[in-house]
């Protein structure tokens, strides 16, 4: 009986080289005669270039090139719009270098080429831009004033897009519900800060007319495809390698940011190789953002608690581009509903454009926004009506047997926002275990009465994983035994290494240490998408699912001419292959894999010891059977699921606010999830906690801060904290399994989950906690000195 690795608590494969410092990251690669690369980026939010003159740095020892927009030629056009949407009617990307205008602090005016980064950052000194500054749009509320000033001077409004949902008859049941109630609601700007900021190194082999580049990238072979398109170069011609990648969070799947177009220019111009690595400076100011978003809600509901009706309106800063097109604020509007039964919903979202950096997807997408607002009516109902919180989310579940749901709206995929499984009470029932519940009340009065505030709150999320198009994988056993693995996928400390190994394991009876896993290089395997949207194990999981399920017929097929057997009775364990009665007469799976490809000789070992074992003889007909479908043991999978698969779960949280400092410390921590079947329980694991702690940091920490001149004021890690182990508490996880029926393997996605409800059980928990001030939260993040406000502000507040 073959070892189960399917959901098995397996080591991470991967740690034991990262540990030892043997991991290569972009910055490792160093090639002869490198050149390196300083990007000379916009100090105004919004001015047109009047001149620019780079005399002086051209005459610096030490510099190969100095680049203008006017130099690049052809080169000089828009990055693609990644997610086109017939709602957005004003769509603008950004070009590689400004023309005639920049639009953000931070827009990539100028790159010079020099021996070394110290020579390259000196010549940008020596370039001389002459602005002429226009009033900036350095907010929601200046963007949407009439008449006011335009980041785009042809977009009317600074709009980008409008769209607006419907689902069932929302205006007649607010018209008739025993209780409406409005608010406002304010989720404001943060950014990824991953460990490894982005990065590129670009080679062109002239004889070979071969384009490589290593990049820090969440999506190499979409890149592979645009740099092919760019410099008129075959496919085949340019490799695309993601080496291992320090964090992306959604940042790093961008395509193309200037970099990864300007590198590979300015490599071939010079017949050199170039380097460039972000520093985080940079990182602050041209590094994709995300999170900012108004919204006005109105919600009706019963005296039993159960929400009848939402209409929601909120306003969407897409940056000074949109180059994901309407993907953030679709998942928001999409994500609302949640685990909740809600049959009549109106969504109407404007997105706006800005002088700040441009928006993209940041590890949540949108739904962070939109679980802090169905979080915060769920909490005021329950206030209102003098319920129980956690009471008021159980009568208004979705229960399991109302599954399929389908909420009645348009994915940002373009499929249904259906749900494909889940049992949401079960999970709730599992969160109070964890936290204790039912004990708390006298854990608050007894703290109370100490002058001590602690307060309790939840958050419950349905999230949208596995979205298409497709991956692809290819799944090869070696002549020794081991098997080979590749696909167009990327991984950035998700594990994948380890779970694509079990996935594989699993279907050719072996371990996953005998499993070779490549990723993110486009020479190694031609077809894919990228690493995004919690999409990697169901989606690419599947694709090497079917890939290792046809090795493995394709390897019975093969054992059984050997074994004189039928197929169905050959089975493969702890590496061998042999005959289910007769297991004492087996080959190793590499042996079978050299029989798989009849040629009159063979190397190693394991083709000696073949050639000496007594098998069947020649078969009749041709060496290769036609059934075989080709030599060697490897096969290639696909998989497209029919639409996204959703995720769900619920965490909660109990903390302690100082009235005085107004500093939050979390006493407890727990979080139920739901990924369909389980894989590897300590990776799912290790994703929640990664995503609870950037949650926190998004709920009490990371707060982008923009001036009127829209400059950011807190661009650099002394001032833009991150929250530590001090600040992140010990997590208590626990699983509820409901498998997808969309994929083979059952499973759905888990690597932005944990950040999603953070946002919101910050919130919830800070009510409760400070009930007694009145105070209730309406924005997200907080930082103790907000909410030193709030506290001042709040109307009946006792003496402290």
């Amino acid at each position: 009986m073959a070892t189960r690795w399917f959901g098995a608590p397996v080591q991470r494969l991967e740690d034991p080289r990262l540990l030892r410092g043997r991991g290569n990251y972009v910055d490792d690669i160093d090639l002869p005669e490198m050149l390196h690369a300083a990007v000379l980026r916009s100090t105004q939010a919004r001015a047109r270039i009047v001149s620019i003159d780079a005399s002086a740095a051209w005459s610096l020892p030490g510099v190969h090139l100095v680049l203008t927009a006017q130099d690049l030629g052809e080169v000089l056009e828009p990055s693609p719009l990644l997610v086109p949407h017939a709602a957005l009617t004003q769509p603008r990307t950004q070009l590689p270098l400004a023309r005639d205008t920049v639009r953000y602090v931070g827009e990539a005016v100028a790159l010079v080429v020099a021996d070394d980064r110290y020579i390259a950052e000196d010549a940008l000194d020596l370039i001389d831009v002459e602005y002429e500054s226009f009033p900036v749009v350095h907010s929601l509320e200046v963007a949407s004033i009439t008449d006011g000033p335009l980041v785009h001077d042809d977009v009317p409004g600074n709009v980008a897009a409008h769209l607006a949902q419907t689902v069932g008859d929302p205006d007649s049941v607010f018209a008739s519900a025993p209780h409406v109630l409005h608010e406002t609601l304010l989720i404001d700007r943060g950014a990824a800060m991953p460990m490894e900021c982005r990065g590129i190194v670009a080679r062109w082999d002239a004889q070979d007319s071969m384009l490589t580049c290593w990049i820090s990238t969440q999506g190499p072979l979409p890149i592979r495809n645009g740099l092919a398109a760019i410099f008129h170069l075959p496919e085949h011609k340019v490799r695309v390698v993601a080496p291992d990648v320090g964090g992306g969070f959604g940042t790093k799947i961008m395509m193309f940011y200037p970099e990864e177009v300007l590198i590979p220019f300015v490599a071939m111009q010079l017949g050199r190789p170039v380097k460039w690595i972000e520093d985080r400076r940079e990182h602050f100011i041209s590094a994709n953002q995300e999170r900012s978003q108004l919204h006005e809600v109105e919600y009706a509901f019963d005296d039993a608690g159960i929400l009848l009706a939402v209409r929601d309106t909120f306003l969407h800063d897409t940056g000074a581009y949109a180059p994901y097109g309407i993907i953030v604020p679709i998942i928001t509007a999409c994500t609302l509903p949640g685990p909740y039964r809600l049959r009549h919903y109106s969504s109407e979202f404007t997105v706006l454009y800005t002088n700040k950096v441009p928006v993209s997807p940041y590890r949540g997408a949108g739904r962070p926004q939109a679980v802090f607002v169905m979080e915060r009516i769920m909490d005021r109902i329950a206030s209102e009506l003098h319920l129980d919180r956690l009471e008021v989310r159980a009568r208004n579940f979705i229960s399991p047997g109302e599954f399929p749901w389908d909420v009645g709206l348009v994915y940002q995929d373009g499929g249904p926002t259906k749900y494909d499984s889940g049992d949401y009470l079960a999970g709730l029932d599992k969160l109070k275990v964890l936290l204790d519940y039912d004990t708390f009340p006298a854990l608050q009065a007894q703290a109370r009465s100490e002058g001590r505030y602690l307060g309790i709150g939840v958050g419950a999320y349905v999230e949208g994983t596995g979205i298409g198009p497709y991956e692809g994988a290819l799944v090869r056993v070696e002549s020794d035994g081991r098997v080979f693995v590749s696909t167009g996928v990327t991984t950035q400390g998700q594990a994948h290494i380890t779970t694509f190994a079990q996935i594989v394991a699993d279907q050719l009876g072996i371990a996953p240490d005998d499993v070779m896993v490549s990723t993110g290089d486009t020479q190694a395997f031609n077809w894919g998408v990228g690493t995004y949207a919690s999409r990697a194990a169901t989606v690419a999981g599947s694709a090497i699912h079917i890939a290792a399920v046809k090795v493995r017929e394709k390897a019975k097929m093969v054992a059984a001419d050997l074994f004189e057997a039928a197929p169905e009775d050959i089975e493969l364990a702890d590496g061998k292959v042999f005959v289910r009665d007769a297991p004492h007469r087996a080959l190793t799976l590499g042996q079978v894999a050299i029989s798989s490809n009849p040629l009159r000789y063979a190397y190693g070992e394991n083709a000696r010891t073949l050639m000496s074992m007594k098998l069947a003889g020649p078969r009749p007909g041709p060496a290769l059977p036609e059934e075989r479908g080709g030599p060697g043991l490897e096969a290639s999978g696909f998989y497209s699921p029919p639409h996204g698969s959703f995720a769900s779960g619920i965490h909660g949280a109990i903390i302690e606010v100082d009235p005085v400092t107004c500093n939050v410390t979390f006493v407890k921590y727990a979080a139920v999830h739901d990924c369909g079947r389980v894989i590897n329980p300590m990776v799912v694991e290790g994703q929640v906690h990664g995503g609870v702690a950037q949650g926190i940091g998004g709920a009490f920490f990371e707060r982008l801060v923009y001036d009127e001149e829209g400059q950011i004021i807190n661009a650099s890690f002394m001032d833009y904290l991150l929250p530590t182990a001090a600040e992140v508490p010990s997590l208590l996880v626990d699983h509820v399994e409901t498998p997808s029926p969309l994929n083979p393997l059952g499973v759905k996605g888990a690597g932005e989950a944990g950040v999603i409800p953070v946002p919101a059980l910050f919130a919830s928990a800070i009510d409760n906690a400070l009930a007694p001030f009145g105070i209730r939260i309406r924005e997200m993040p907080l930082h103790p000195s907000r909410l030193y406000e709030l506290l001042r502000d709040a109307k009946d507040k006792p003496a402290l």
